[in-house]
């Protein structure tokens, strides 16, 4: 299948390029500027663009069959309102014209997979929000909403769309565990704050199967929680990072103030965290590679 990717050369999109490339798909990354020397696999091509703004790269959108939609700017930051500006125009933008641009699909089989982020449901403690559940009103979920909305119309051009709303993707080169081991391994991991918030996952191959299985499965279109099926607190997080890289974890915890004043608003999202299950993927007959913390842990990072 011919697909076209935006955010393709970031962590989570050069895992998926990688991959559905090896499977037999024709993968086209959207780049703001095209480089040489910036390697795709074989199976991979380039289209230089800025997502955010309209321009001739729009012409080129019909050609392909399927899109996924991960461009973004990363939300791992301190929240200034100046960052909070980037994270939200770079998505509600880009979804926006790549909607727009499928226009002249119209008619024919076309597949909009565009991400999304369990943040959507806002802060629900021990409770476990399902795809139906009402978003949340703080930035995140506000944001997860109105990104999925600009994403919906393109409904209007029917096309199908899936609202891939991912947890924290763990993986080899970058995301959380390109923050935090390094970290651990100067002896210096701890639980942030109470260590009692849930934490939401997914192994980058799973999250990879899990685009081949909606690829496959055509049936399946609307929200959709991309996360392990075993969320674990940010306590058991922690003994399970310091297990697997064989590092002690007896530091007090880091806390919540010393949180809120590096990462601002992001601070007190990393204490609250959500426990979301990826009920609909199961229900559909997905089964997980890595469904335990453990296992996701010690393939990445003792392989």
């Amino acid at each position: 299948m011919k697909i076209l990717m935006t955010g393709g050369t970031g962590f989570v999109g050069t895992t998926l390029t990688r991959e559905l490339t090896a499977k037999g798909h024709s993968v086209t990354v959207l780049m703001r500027k095209v480089e040489s020397g910036v390697g795709l696999p074989p199976g991979a091509n380039s289209l230089e663009g800025d997502p955010t703004i309209r321009g001739a790269w729009q012409e080129r959108v019909p050609e392909h069959e399927a899109f996924i939609n991960l461009a973004g700017a990363s939300i791992f930051t301190r929240w200034t309102d100046e960052a909070k500006h980037a994270i939200r125009e770079s998505r509600i933008l880009t979804t926006r014209n790549l909607v727009e641009a499928l226009a002249p699909r119209k008619g024919k089989e076309t597949h909009l997979f565009s991400t999304s982020a369990v943040g959507y449901y806002g802060f629900h403690g021990d409770e476990d929000p399902i795809e139906e559940s009402p978003p949340g009103t703080d930035f995140l979920a506000t944001l997860a909403r109105e990104w999925e909305a600009e994403a919906v119309k393109a409904k209007e051009h029917g096309v199908r769309v899936v609202l891939c709303r991912f947890g924290i993707v763990m993986g080899r080169n970058g995301g959380m565990l390109g923050e935090i081991v390094p970290i651990f391994r100067m002896f210096l991991g701890a639980n942030l704050g109470s260590g009692n918030q849930w934490l939401s996952w997914v192994h980058e191959m799973d999250l990879a199967r899990i685009f081949f299985f909606l690829l496959e499965n055509r049936g399946l279109e609307g929200p959709l929680n991309c996360t392990a099926p075993e969320p674990v607190r940010n306590r058991e997080f922690t003994e399970t990072l310091g297990k697997v890289l064989g590092v002690p974890t007896f530091l007090p915890p880091v806390p919540g103030f010393m949180l809120r004043l590096m990462k601002g608003e992001f601070g007190a999202v990393i204490l609250k965290g959500q426990r979301v299950l990826p009920r609909r993927i199961l229900a559909a007959g997905f089964q997980f590679r890595y469904p335990t913390l453990i296992e996701a842990l010690t393939e990445i990072l003792r392989k």
